[in-house]
């Protein structure tokens, strides 16, 4: 039966279905090689692919059901970086250009560098605040300092604030304190007013750092079903459900690169890696172990991948698969 010729009205009902479902069971049946490339790893626990908000792939491959949040690692500076966005579109920060010390004077450490002041947040929310990393192997001490925001800021210059990537966990902690000292609540209470409630997400509590700030760009949890709904709203200009969340300027600012990873050689902006595939811009947040969501308005896709959170994922490794499978066999097929 074609799409072409219709005769009854009981067969033009039929065959109305059929034409309307075909390219969706078509859109799946492209899946199949990645759903069975990220079955073989043995490290994916949750997958899932929308386009255009319709369910095309979504498999619990091990681990906790797709709707039981889940640690996301460093998707959390992502969900970090909107909720910035989110704090500039609501007055409780002027711009990206506002500076530490004009945001939350209170936060600068005694004896710190008079250019930490000037440090501004979008230096934080693009990782180039300039100071030596506390992620990698800083990151232990770090955290077990006794004062996480103050041993951040406190750290030697390494480049210019505004210069190069420095990949540094501190730095998204730090933007999180801020967005906690300027708007008089915490961190959690932030990321459930403006980001859960409106998605209709859970956001649990997490891990706080001697003086109660919520860890700003790491343990953070979410499920499969709530990234996948972050991400569909970050695809739509900030729009979930007929109702805005973020400003769409602020997500065509996020996708703007800014920078470079040293690593992954991907460009980063507002807390977003962007890349290209198959001529189609996308943009990516990623958390240690493989951790992942992916967005392309061009193609109207939004991937959602979690993975053993306990093993690295570097980008010459697991990552560097996950990146393959994102590029080619989920865009490259829906594109």
């Amino acid at each position: 039966m074609t799409c072409d010729f219709l005769m009854t009205r009981r067969q033009a009902l039929a065959g109305l279905g059929a034409c309307l479902a075909a390219p969706a069971i078509a859109a799946t049946d492209r899946l199949a090689p990645a759903l069975e490339k990220a079955r073989g790893f043995g490290r994916v626990r949750g997958f899932l692919v929308l386009k255009e908000g319709e369910r095309l792939a979504a498999e619990r491959m091990s681990g906790p059901a797709l709707d039981r949040p889940v640690n996301i690692k460093s998707v959390s500076k992502t969900i970090v970086a909107s909720l910035t966005g989110a704090a500039i579109d609501r007055g409780v920060l002027p711009s990206s250009a506002t500076t530490i010390g004009e945001a939350a004077p209170a936060l600068l450490p005694r004896g710190a560098d008079p250019r930490v002041a000037g440090i501004t947040v979008e230096d934080l929310v693009t990782l180039r605040a300039g100071l030596e990393r506390t992620s990698g192997a800083n990151y232990g001490a770090w955290v077990s300092s006794g004062n996480w925001v103050a041993d951040a800021l406190s750290r030697p210059f390494v480049a210019d604030p505004g210069g190069r990537m420095l990949y540094s966990t501190g730095s998204t902690h730090v933007l999180g304190a801020i967005l906690a000292e300027a708007s008089g609540r915490s961190l959690l209470s932030l990321a459930r007013d403006w980001l859960g409630d409106p998605l209709g997400i859970e956001v649990p509590a997490w891990t706080r750092d001697p003086q109660g700030y919520y860890l700003g760009g790491n343990e953070m949890a979410l499920s499969v079903e709530g990234m996948g709904r972050f991400g569909e709203m970050i695809r739509q200009g900030g729009i979930w459900q007929g109702e805005r969340v973020l400003s769409e300027e602020w997500i065509e600012q996020s996708f703007v690169p800014r920078t470079r990873s040293p690593w992954s050689g991907l460009a980063y902006g507002y807390g977003w890696f962007l890349g290209r595939a198959g001529g189609a811009s996308y943009a990516l947040a990623r958390g240690f172990g493989g951790q992942v969501i992916a967005v392309s308005p061009q193609l109207g896709v939004t991937v959602v991948i979690t993975s053993d959170p306990t093993q690295p994922a570097r980008s010459n490794g697991y990552f560097g698969e996950l990146q393959d499978l994102i590029e080619r066999d989920v865009f490259g097929a829906l594109s």
